[in-house]
């Protein structure tokens, strides 16, 4: 029997038609001594009707349970009339039965494939039927379409699919490396690479000047929501592009993406912040602008208040003040706003301080807060003015070291506008919200270590003009970096390259990184760097980050065939996995026992 369609492609058009269906028992009924089956394959339900006239055909329809595998052939004939069924593309038609066969039974399943309240924890450990699921297949099928459009949109641009190595030396990269013994190099260990961000620069000196490659990556650092062990980017490589070239070029990869997956029309141009500004207004660089909030420094106004809260950050230069005013606010009540100290937090705020605005015209009277009595009349009102509060809104502070104000304050900002208050407020705009952040700083000052690290990485091409403060002041150096913003999501990274290794070795020395130690891990790089380098830049995107919120889905291991736990754990495999004796023997490697924690 040849397969005439799949199943869920049936349709008015083929009315009268004898098909030949194969697929799953999603559904069985017997209604009366007539039996139905909705027969599911990857496309979608049909129903099935076995008449008892077809008495062969009705005892195999009576013996099959859910998720049986089957073939049928029948008649596409209408549904009777009020039983039509407009969610399903099937919905107008049914296949009157002829023949039936059972291909392979199958036991009773662990769980109904609709229900809708599975753990997590059952999913992954029966992905093999998760994954029979219609969303999680609708899922993947999404995922298959993006890449396919990503490939068509690079190949008519001339980008070269090409491979790099699984199995590479580890470098820094900002997170652990995955090791791999080697048992023919005893002593000696492979690194899984993070991204294939050495290799691509030496295909741009190399000669490929447009290179792509959809491709895995490896991370060993700790898990949430939107992080894998294991995962995918769309990794690009250009020569010859500056950075505003690289961005439009990939900004219409991924308009392209969307228009012909999802049929949406991404504003075009994306707009542009620079992070100093992203900083400023939204605390986050991958700010989520369908929420309508901004923060205002109000640091300046809060230098003299009696309230050593805020004045003494005020006075600190490492420290920051800033205001989040609420529209409407004012109504909340007190069980919520002290759910939402507890909610910062999280992030290290001490507290969170807040001013109902009950009249703005009347200071202070006309402010409801422990914390009014505390600041004087003048402050007051530039506070009011500065942040634009009218009668019924709230502002709420934040007052600690900058990136404790960020965090906490950029967390509630979104937790508040994406919230039942703020979507009724007008608090919120739904759609799809694209940004660029440029202009990041090319170090950041780890004060454990007393030393400064790569913001982005440390290949990263610093801004023209900015070279000479790689020595004399690094912390004010920008890098031309790049992230792609969608919604709140960093959808992808990016940077022009250092492609002068007088330039990369500056860098290195700022990263304090000496010439012995950058020709033991870059040496390879450095070298080729000296063939004539052009100037190149590139992106990276993750496909599981893109691919989870076209569908909408809450994580990216439902966008993941065979994904794992937060734990990095595979529930259906098992793995990690011990490995016995002689295995190890091979390797030259000895395990320790673990130490208790």
């Amino acid at each position: 029997m040849k397969r005439t369609c799949y199943t869920g492609e049936v349709c008015r058009d083929q009315l009268d038609q004898t098909v030949t269906l194969f697929g799953w028992v999603h559904r069985r009924r017997d209604h009366g001594g007539v039996i139905f089956i909705d027969l599911r394959d990857r496309a979608g339900l049909a129903q099935i009707v076995v008449d008892p006239d077809n008495a062969k055909a009705f005892a195999v329809a009576e013996r099959i349970r859910n998720e049986y595998c089957v073939s049928i052939t029948g008649l596409v004939r209408l549904r009777p009339e009020g039983t039509n069924n407009p969610d399903l593309r099937s919905g107008e038609i049914e296949i009157l039965c002829r023949e039936i066969e059972i291909l392979n039974p199958s036991v009773t399943p662990p769980f109904q494939l609709d229900d809708d309240n599975l753990s997590e924890t059952t999913r992954l450990t029966h992905r093999v039927l998760d994954l029979r699921r219609p969303q999680m297949q609708n899922n993947l099928m999404l995922r298959h379409r993006v890449t396919m459009a990503v490939r068509r949109y690079l190949d008519a641009l001339g980008f070269i699919d090409i491979e790099t190595p699984m199995l590479t030396k580890s470098t820094p990269e900002g997170a652990r490396d995955y090791l791999v013994p080697s048992r023919v190099n005893a002593g000696e260990f492979f690194a899984l690479p993070q991204s294939p961000q050495l290799f691509k620069q030496m295909l741009m000196v190399s000669g490929f000047d447009r290179y792509y490659q959809i491709t895995k990556c490896f991370r060993d650092e700790d898990l949430r929501a939107d992080r894998q062990p294991e995962f995918t980017q769309i990794d690009c490589e250009t020569s010859f592009l500056n950075e505003v070239e690289i961005r439009e070029l990939f900004e219409g990869m991924i308009r392209q993406v969307f228009q012909e997956v999802l049929d949406v029309a991404l504003p075009q141009p994306f707009p542009v912040m620079s992070w100093a500004e992203a900083m400023r207004r939204f605390g986050s660089d991958k700010p989520d602008l369908r929420v309508k909030l901004e923060f205002t420094d109000v640091g300046d106004l809060m230098r003299d208040v009696d309230f050593k809260v805020f004045s003494g950050p005020a006075q600190d230069p490492a420290c920051r003040v800033a205001a989040l005013c609420v529209p409407g606010g004012a109504g909340l009540p007190r069980s919520e706003i002290d759910a939402y100290t507890k909610f910062v937090g999280i992030y290290g705020a001490r507290g969170l301080a807040y001013i109902k605005v009950n009249d703005a015209s009347a200071i202070p009277e006309g402010l409801q807060s422990p914390i009014v009595k505390n600041i004087h009349a003048d402050a007051l009102r530039a506070v009011i003015e500065r942040t634009g509060a009218r009668d019924g809104d709230l502002i709420f502070f934040g007052a600690d070291r900058i990136k404790v104000v960020n965090d906490a304050l950029g967390a509630l900002r979104v937790k508040l506008g994406q919230s039942e208050f703020g979507r009724s407020n007008g608090l919120f705009e739904g759609g799809w919200k694209p940004l660029w952040v440029i202009d990041f700083p090319m170090f950041e000052y780890d004060e454990a270590e007393g030393r400064y690290t790569a913001a982005h990485h440390p290949f990263t091409s610093p801004k023209d003009g900015h070279e000479m403060l790689l020595e004399s002041d690094p912390g004010k150096a920008l890098a031309k970096a790049y992230d792609m913003v969608l919604n709140g999501w960093e959808m992808g990274g990016g940077s022009e390259r250092i492609h002068r290794a007088d330039i990369q070795t500056t860098v290195f020395r700022a990263l304090n990184i000496d010439e012995d130690e950058a020709r033991e891990k870059f040496g390879f790089l450095l070298d080729a760097l000296q063939y004539g380098a052009p100037p190149h830049g590139g992106l990276a995107f993750g496909l599981d980050r893109l691919v989870t919120m076209m569908a909408g889905a809450e994580s990216i291991r439902d966008v993941i065939a065979f994904p794992k736990t937060q734990r990095a754990q595979c529930l259906l495999t098992h793995a990690p996995s011990s490995v016995d004796e002689k295995q190890l023997r091979e390797l030259h490697i000895r395990l320790r026992p673990v130490e208790a924690k």
